[in-house]
């Protein structure tokens, strides 16, 4: 498994920004599909975003769709998510999570991942 570790959670406003990062070690970053999942209070996890191994394939759920930005840079092992007109409903954990994978698909369940970070809280402000 890849080790991944989430930081740039805190705390945003209504209609804010803020940007995740999720830095990945122990194996070849290249050969891993990466996705975002969320947590909020009293939900299951849900799937946010995800990303080919090279950036050729983005995928999001509907409810950021056209707010979030998924993206990564393979020579720094990082993926990030760009979360603009911040919500109160996008208040949750945030995770990242990858997959090895020798193809360019994205994945959008969580049973597919193989390797998970330990989370980063995101609260959003009324």
């Amino acid at each position: 498994q890849v080790q991944l570790v989430e930081s740039g959670g805190g705390l945003g406003q209504t209609g804010g920004s803020l940007r995740l990062s999720c830095v990945a070690s122990g194996r070849t970053f290249t050969n891993d599909a990466m996705g975002w999942f969320r947590q909020g209070p009293g939900k299951e996890r849900e799937f946010v975003a995800a990303i080919s191994r090279r950036s050729t394939s983005t995928y999001y759920a509907d409810s950021v769709k056209g707010r979030f930005t998924i993206s990564r840079d393979n020579a720094k092992n990082t993926m990030y998510l760009q979360m603009n007109s911040l919500k109160p409903e996008d208040t949750a954990v945030y995770y990242c999570a990858a997959r090895r994978t020798d193809s360019g698909s994205v994945y959008t369940k969580e049973g597919l991942y193989d390797s998970w970070g330990q989370g980063t809280q995101v609260t959003v402000s009324e």
